[in-house]
């Protein structure tokens, strides 16, 4: 009735490591990026896959960052499948774009009719921290979500030229540094839209259609997006 790590392969620069936990409380898997970060040619990929019946939590030691690219793009792919009745929670820190940082980004979830998943993207443009912003760059964004083997779900967010500008265009973030996705697949997901959207208040949106509830959120900077998902999520878990 507990689940636990069964096998665990890493090589290169991602490791994984196990904190522990109080009793009661699914295990966690922490990813540790000891390069300290990527930068054009970068080339990370990770699994998880989860078994009947099991839960887990997935999240990252720190805030990755994506360092200026002096040639081609850092790419991140990571795939995810659960089989049935299994709770998977993808909640990685934000990823931190720094001025002229170029990245490509896959997710791909599969799981059965059963499972459940919640999972958060969140992106911070520019180091907003130390006052800096994302002039110059690319970015794209890709998930999509398989249920028993059919895409129900794709999404793609790109970005490229004068991010900044774009950013600042209304329909995008109207002059936001920082947004995040949250999606929650379950049975229950439609009967959670409007609990999702009293949490959300004015810092986002939320819609909910073919057993996933996703929500947008969007921030002036890292500080307030981390404040706003730390509020948001302690509720919504």
């Amino acid at each position: 009735g507990i689940s636990q790590a069964e096998r665990v392969c890493q090589r290169g620069v991602m490791r994984a490591r196990f904190p522990n936990l109080a009793k009661g409380h699914p295990p966690e898997a922490v990813l540790i990026n000891t390069a300290g970060g990527l930068t054009g040619g970068d080339e990370l990929t990770l699994g998880v896959r989860m078994g009947c019946g099991t839960s887990a939590v997935v999240t990252t030691q720190a805030h990755e960052k994506v360092y200026r690219s002096a040639l081609g793009e850092a790419r991140f792919v990571s795939r995810l499948r659960m089989d049935e009745d299994a709770v998977l929670e993808w909640l990685p820190q934000p990823t931190i774009l720094f001025d002229g940082a170029r990245l490509r980004r896959e997710t791909h979830v599969e799981l059965p009719q059963g499972a459940v998943f919640l999972g958060v993207e969140s992106m911070i443009f520019g180091r907003t921290a130390m006052g800096e912003a994302m002039h110059s760059g690319a970015l794209s964004d890709f998930w999509t979500v398989t249920r028993e083997g059919r895409l129900v779900h794709a999404d793609r967010f790109a970005l490229s030229g004068d991010v900044a500008a774009n950013l600042a265009r209304p329909w995008l973030l109207a002059g936001n540094a920082a947004m995040a996705t949250s999606r929650y697949i379950a049975r229950d997901a439609a009967d959670r839209l409007e609990g999702m959207r009293a949490m959300l208040g004015d810092c986002g949106a939320a819609s909910a259609w073919n057993g996933m509830l996703l929500a947008r959120i969007a921030a002036a900077d890292g500080y307030l997006l981390n404040r706003a998902l730390t509020r948001i999520l302690t509720a919504f878990r």
